[in-house]
């Protein structure tokens, strides 16, 4: 895996990592003032949230690089025409 592939998987990661730990945490307003929405949350903690999804990411991503690096999955060999 070059750098940039793994810049790509990095990034694709980071963002599905974001979506599932934004739920963490969150508790709706009891009483929102007029004109915001009554489901938005009080302190969404987005700081913390960005750091924990760099971690988890980071974690993730290098069990993808080691399976990638270590042809436990290979892809050429799925298409071999294709690569030859």
């Amino acid at each position: 895996m070059n750098w940039f592939t793994g810049l790509m998987v990095y990034i694709v990661v980071w963002w599905l990592v974001l979506f599932t730990v934004l739920p963490w945490g969150v508790k709706r307003s009891e009483n929102p003032e007029p004109g915001h929405e009554a489901g938005a949350p009080e302190n969404p903690m987005l700081g913390r949230k960005a750091i924990a999804t760099t971690l988890i990411s980071a974690v993730i991503w290098l069990i993808i690089y080691f399976v990638i690096e270590a042809d436990v999955i290979s892809f050429r060999d799925l298409a071999p025409d294709i690569y030859s």
